[in-house]
């Protein structure tokens, strides 16, 4: 049975990794995130924060040639939608797009991945836009500076 298209080689893998060990990122804004690799590429030890970091600002960078381009334009799209999320300022016109572009952008990513991938997690990034909508920016309800 042929990798789904969405899968990294070996080579593509060590890559990926060697990259990761060899960022370097300003002091405070994330931790170091290039001894969270283990040598057989697996990540470990990453706090949410870090996830946070990875997610919104490295994703795009990380995979950009290493997966096809309607894939990483979908991840991309995911990681804008998360960082559009947690900007400092937000408008209500732009929390209702994002509330649109982001089932969108889930039809997408539920297109390449497999079914079994799915599940409520997923799903309630749907509903992330209306609460930042109703609640405010995120910055006053986050727990990462609890974490560190």
């Amino acid at each position: 049975m042929p990798k789904a298209s969405y899968s990294l080689t070996n080579v593509q893998k060590q890559e990926l990794c060697n990259w990761i060990r060899n960022l370097r990122m300003p002091d405070g804004y994330a931790s170091n995130i290039s001894h969270c690799v283990k040598g057989d590429c697996e990540f470990y030890r990453m706090k949410s924060h870090d996830c946070h970091i990875f997610i919104q600002r490295l994703l795009s960078i990380a995979f950009k040639e290493l997966l096809p381009k309607p894939i990483w334009e979908a991840l991309i799209e995911l990681s804008h939608f998360f960082r559009d999320i947690c900007s400092t300022v937000l408008r209500v016109k732009d929390m209702e797009q994002l509330e649109q572009n982001i089932v969108v952008t889930l039809c997408k990513l539920e297109k390449i991945f497999q079914s079994g991938f799915f599940d409520s997690i997923e799903h309630l990034s749907v509903h992330l836009a209306y609460e930042a909508k109703v609640g405010g920016p995120m910055q006053y309800r986050w727990i990462y500076p609890f974490e560190r």
